[in-house]
């Protein structure tokens, strides 16, 4: 019998549009939804962005299908119950349209600048992974009792309640322990390269291939068990070229990521070629990894319209 394989779900990455008042952000939501872009989302730094919660909650009021995320709230920025009730909230402003996208924190600026401690990876994944016990804890019926090392609630009813049950929680990373979290607690599980010094930049590149995008699906599978088929798998594109030369592009760009030409042409976090061979690159790497949800920068929107247009939804 057939796998039926899931169906491709865009998401575009809006958190620093180059205009920034109430009129272009919610004509910018309106556009995903027209385009079929499933999802749009926000990221959460102290720098040059917009604030998550309120920017989301604006382009819901704006829109009527379009889900809104947060990709990815910092753990270390917020406590779980107030997590909670934000998300909670927005979804049900929203008639249930939102993704509660958690991460552990990785950008080294956002702590040194906001003098916020930052904890070794294994401590903040380990307080990550309680704060999303926490978050489910405060969606369920019944008041929340929760004693970890991290956190501690004694008694919190969490209200409101959202309207999806579940709320789909969104969980992202590189490296093993955090994925290992997201295969565990997560309903959309986000592959990106490993980003041990808190920067993207060239050495990002190895851990951006099919090896290691295998090896990463591995951790995954093994920590979900028997639920890994009801997890989409997402991966976020980095690199966007819509060219005619898709061979001279690879080999002009590769040798900057650490990666052969032929490597970064099958990176999931690269796109490049013509429209009909990008398309033809989703639909393999969905066969090929389970892959179905895309994450996109804005500043690609205008190049893969084509694409999206062609492929949402199906």
């Amino acid at each position: 019998m057939t796998t039926r394989l899931p169906p491709f779900r865009f998401g575009i990455q809006c958190s620093s549009p180059p205009d920034v008042d109430r009129r272009h952000w919610t004509d910018l939501a309106r556009r995903l939804e027209d385009l079929g872009v499933h999802r749009m989302t926000v990221s959460d730094h102290l720098d040059d962005q917009l604030a998550p919660f309120a920017a989301l909650m604006a382009a819901a009021d704006a829109t009527t299908t379009l889900r809104v995320g947060a990709l990815v709230l910092s753990n270390d920025y917020r406590h779980p119950a107030i997590v909670a009730k934000e998300a909670a909230t927005i979804d049900l402003l929203s008639d249930g349209r939102f993704e509660l996208g958690l991460g552990a924190g990785w950008m080294t600026s956002d702590y040194e600048h906001a003098g916020i401690p930052m904890d070794p990876p294994p401590v903040r994944v380990a307080r990550l992974e309680e704060a999303v016990r926490v978050v489910r804890a405060l969606f369920s019926p019944g008041p929340c009792h929760f004693a970890g090392e991290h956190y501690r609630i004694d008694g919190l009813a969490g209200t409101p309640k959202p309207v999806q049950d579940p709320l789909p929680i969104v969980i992202g990373g590189g490296g093993r322990r955090v994925l290992e979290v997201a295969g565990r607690h997560a309903d959309v599980v986000g592959l990106n390269p490993k980003l041990p010094h808190g920067v993207i930049d060239a050495r990002a590149g190895a851990d951006a291939t099919e090896a290691a995008t295998d090896r990463k699906l591995g951790w995954i599978r093994a920590a979900a068990g028997d639920r890994f088929d009801r997890i989409e798998i997402q991966t976020r594109i980095h690199l966007v070229v819509v060219t005619d030369d898709r061979p001279g592009t690879a080999e002009a760009l590769a040798g900057g990521f650490g990666l052969s030409p032929e490597e970064a042409l099958r990176s999931p976090h690269a796109l490049c070629g013509s429209v009909e061979q990008i398309a033809d690159d989703l639909v393999e790497r969905r066969e090929r990894f389970g892959i179905s949800g895309i994450g996109l920068s804005l500043h690609d929107l205008d190049a893969m319209e084509p694409v999206i247009r062609r492929l949402a939804g199906t």
